[in-house]
């Protein structure tokens, strides 16, 4: 368990059960209103005040991140931030590849904010701005998913991500992300090996520098095979897990037209 930018030793999981539930029931109060020692960074005023309202809750989504990540991987990637806790998201007991990360305070969400799309071993990791309800959330799902249940069985819920790519309209075309950099079109096309594609159905997709950026675009024969080309979601290639995303032509153009 980490807080503050120090490790706790918390095998037994519970340390980081006490530690989440204090940040649930005390809320904003259980963050100071400076940063602490450890915070190495020097902000400028924030162009806004908490007098009338709590500050927002300093969580970001973390996704890409590699299959043997751990909590002190998090830790250096956010080095100088004050990490008070790193949940990892798992559907089916298996890690998704994503995780929370609550920061010590507000401010420090900006600064972690800045680590989007750098890497983290040979992956590049996003950072996204969270809520309180999503980490919230993803610790309900944990909790059930560890003792095999579904939080809420008869309660809506927004659909997740996998759900949303089994329900996405197919139209031949498919998104791949976490190539490695050294990647070409042959080894795409060895992965998806048991369909037909030309390599001018592969596009590599460039950085503003014009370097791979690990992504890249496919275009299938047909929808029904772009659909079936599903199958190899989160499989890998080389060292790393490729995922696989429904796409179309318009998202495909725009981001070919930035590497250019």
């Amino acid at each position: 368990m980490f807080y503050r930018g120090k490790y706790t030793d918390g095998a037994d999981g519970r340390e980081m059960g006490a530690k989440r539930q204090r940040i649930i029931d005390q809320g904003p109060s259980f963050y100071g209103n400076s940063p602490g020692s450890s915070f190495m960074y020097t902000a400028p005023p924030p162009p806004y005040s908490y007098v009338s309202q709590p500050p927002p809750f300093p969580v970001v989504r973390l996704r890409g991140l590699p299959f043997d990540c751990t909590e002190t991987d998090v830790a250096e990637f956010f080095h100088g931030l004050d990490i008070v806790d790193v949940l990892f998201v798992h559907k089916n007991s298996k890690f998704t590849g994503e995780a929370f990360c609550v920061l010590g305070y507000p401010l420090q969400v900006d600064f972690a904010l800045q680590k989007n799309r750098q890497n983290m071993g040979r992956r590049y990791v996003e950072v996204f701005r969270s809520k309180r309800q999503e980490y919230y959330k993803a610790i309900a799902n944990e909790v059930a998913d560890a003792r095999g249940g579904s939080p809420r069985r008869n309660a809506p819920r927004a659909k997740s991500s996998d759900e949303a790519k089994e329900s996405a309209e197919h139209t031949g075309i498919l998104r791949l992300r976490g190539l490695p950099f050294s990647a070409g079109k042959d080894d795409v096309m060895e992965f998806f090996k048991d369909f037909v594609l030309s390599e001018d159905a592969v596009h590599i997709v460039l950085n503003s520098e014009g370097r791979p950026s690990g992504e890249a675009f496919v275009e299938f024969t047909n929808a029904e095979d772009s659909k079936a080309a599903m199958s190899k979601d989160r499989m890998t290639l080389g060292s790393r897990y490729i995922e696989l995303f429904p796409s179309f032509s318009e998202e495909m153009e725009e981001a070919i037209s930035r590497g250019r």
